[in-house]
Formats: C-alpha cells, sequence, structure tokens
C-alpha cells in the first residue's frame, strides 16, 4: 500500500478535531499527519495555499479538496468504502461541491468552535 501523508491546520479547532479522530482510526498507522500551521514544518507547496485546502500526497500524485480527503479515507479500513466510492467521477465532484461549501462556512464555525473551547 502506498504512504499518505496528510498536510492539516493544527491552528484550527475543527481540524484538530478531525485530524483527533482520523489518528485514533487509523490504527495501522498508514498515513502520515502533517501539521501545516507550524512554521518550522516544510510544505510541498506554497504554505498559505496548504491551509486554504485539505492536502495529501498519495504516492507521486498530490491531491486536495475532496480528492484528499477520499484518499485519506481509503487509507482507513472503516472509512475505506467512503473512499472508494469517491473514485466515481460523479461522487467526487458532489464530495467537492460540499467540501467548497464548507470552506465558506469554516470561518464561521472556527469562531464557534474556538468559543467552545474556551468555555470547556
Amino acid at each position: 500500500m502506498t504512504r499518505l501523508t496528510v498536510w492539516h491546520d493544527g491552528g484550527c479547532p475543527l481540524c484538530r478535531r478531525e485530524i483527533a479522530l482520523m489518528r485514533r482510526l487509523d490504527r495501522r498507522g498508514a498515513i502520515d499527519f502533517v501539521d501545516a500551521s507550524n512554521g518550522e514544518t516544510s510544505c510541498p507547496i506554497d504554505r498559505s495555499a496548504m491551509l486554504a485546502r485539505f492536502h495529501a500526497r498519495e504516492g507521486d500524485r498530490m491531491l486536495s479538496g475532496a480528492a484528499a480527503f477520499a484518499a485519506m479515507w481509503r487509507a482507513i479500513p472503516l472509512l475505506r468504502p467512503l473512499g472508494l466510492a469517491a473514485r466515481n467521477p460523479v461522487v467526487l465532484a458532489r464530495l467537492e461541491r460540499v467540501y467548497r461549501a464548507f470552506l465558506h462556512l469554516r470561518p464561521r464555525l472556527q469562531s464557534f468552535a474556538r468559543k467552545v473551547d474556551r468555555t470547556a
């Protein structure tokens, strides 16, 4: 199996929660999770572009958005069926539309998550 590297925004409370869940589900250790918000971490593309969208490298292919999520899901046995379904171009296009809608809402959701974190 090809090793997968996933870059995430460790400064984003939503991303931290999601990556924590993915780490727990990645029982085989098939994914290298890299915090792109850390200025000391090297990024294969511009750091601001890396933080604006979800990115993963599968073999020699750099993926972003829904395609990157699908690659991560394929690496986790429990989520593999979702990742395999996303190989269908129609399914992947729909997931990408949902992801872009999420990106539009992300700043407000981050603000809400930060408030929840402060009160917890």
